[in-house]
């Protein structure tokens, strides 16, 4: 990764726990934050370069970006509004019921087809988050898709 780009250093979900959320989903929420923290682009657009601590929680119905420096600082905080990703993150859980009771039966074709499913939406996800952070937040599509996985975990717990 270029010095120049900026990126996640760590990434922290904000909030009670996720007692929530299946043992798919904390599967796929730990996976996303190794990750996230291998591999990344995100810097607020005003700081190029900014090796950052991300904040992640949901407060009062919207989603919080709280970007600190190294130092765990805060920088800027980014509050979006949840309505946008409400389908999106609901179409989400049902592929995840869905994807455990076919694992539960054991129905390879079915969970091959759910997880193409699961990849489309990661990617809608992906799209609308990259959508929303536009002028506020650089960010590349593989982190976008990891956040919104982290979005659905932490809208699991409400």
């Amino acid at each position: 990764m270029a010095e120049t780009t900026g990126h996640l250093t760590r990434v922290i979900l904000d909030g009670g726990p996720l007692h929530r959320i299946s043992a798919l989903q904390e599967a796929d929420r730990e996976q996303a934050v190794a990750d996230l923290q291998a591999e990344n682009e995100f810097h607020p657009a005003a700081h190029p370069g900014l090796q950052s601590i991300l904040h992640l929680s949901i407060q009062e119905g919207r989603l919080v970006f709280d970007i600190r420096d190294a130092q765990d600082t805060p920088v800027v905080a980014v509050v979006l509004a949840m309505g946008p990703f409400k389908m999106l993150i609901k179409d989400y859980q049902m592929l995840l019921d869905s994807y455990a009771s076919a694992i539960a039966e054991g129905r390879e074709a079915r969970i091959q087809a759910i997880d193409m499913g699961r990849r489309g939406l990661h990617n809608e996800g992906a799209e609308l988050m990259s959508e929303r952070l536009a002028g506020k937040v650089v960010i590349d599509f593989p982190t976008a898709r990891r956040l919104f996985t982290l979005v659905c975990a932490l809208h699991q717990k409400l």
